[in-house]
């Protein structure tokens, strides 16, 4: 079967920064799935390379950071008072936090605390970074009719989380659905 809209892809895959350093991998034996066709599941310069492939196929791909996790934004780093943190907060932390641009939320880093003073960074750790991805189509298969609603799969035990509207403690968007480094929340 060859990879178009809405079918279910299995990767091996291996991602590292340019200087080889492995960031996340999937081996054969543990493949990583995802729904092809735009549904954020993967980097989408990849997923268009792999529109038409089919299994035993490979990629060898460098991705420029706007293709990865976005170029650096500087206005992201910001310096904020201690007193808006927990008492518990130290570097490496990640708290939510508006970019300024109207209501959208972004996952902020703790980088530094001095004094009465927090930094925290909210790029991507990965942004600005060009990146080396290699894979190897495993299997391809015609996504069910859930998987295309939900916009992503949902592996070979079925259904994994509760969709319910009602429930606010389960928000499907904050699952990760990633594949190849992508990661949408």
């Amino acid at each position: 079967m060859v990879i178009t809209q809405n079918t279910v892809v299995s990767l091996s895959y291996r991602l590292a920064t340019m200087d080889d350093e492995l960031l996340e991998e999937a081996e054969v034996d543990t493949p990583a799935d995802y729904l092809h066709g735009g549904y954020d599941g993967i980097f989408p310069k990849v997923e268009a390379m792999l529109e038409g492939k089919t299994v035993g196929d490979t990629l060898d791909v460098v991705l420029d950071p706007p293709d990865a996790f976005g170029d650096y934004d500087a206005d992201l780093l910001r310096v904020e008072p201690r007193s808006d943190f927990p008492a518990e907060a130290e570097v490496g932390m990640q708290f939510e936090g508006h970019t300024g641009e109207g209501d959208h939320l972004s996952v902020f880093t703790v980088t530094d605390i001095a004094d009465d003073k927090v930094v925290v960074d909210g790029n991507h750790p990965l942004a600005g970074q060009r990146l080396h991805i290699t894979c190897r189509v495993l299997a391809v298969r015609a996504a069910i009719p859930e998987e295309i609603a939900h916009g992503h799969v949902h592996g070979a035990d079925g259904h994994h989380h509760d969709h319910d509207d009602d429930d606010d403690d389960d928000d499907d968007d904050d699952h990760d659905h990633s594949t190849c480094g992508h990661t949408h929340h």
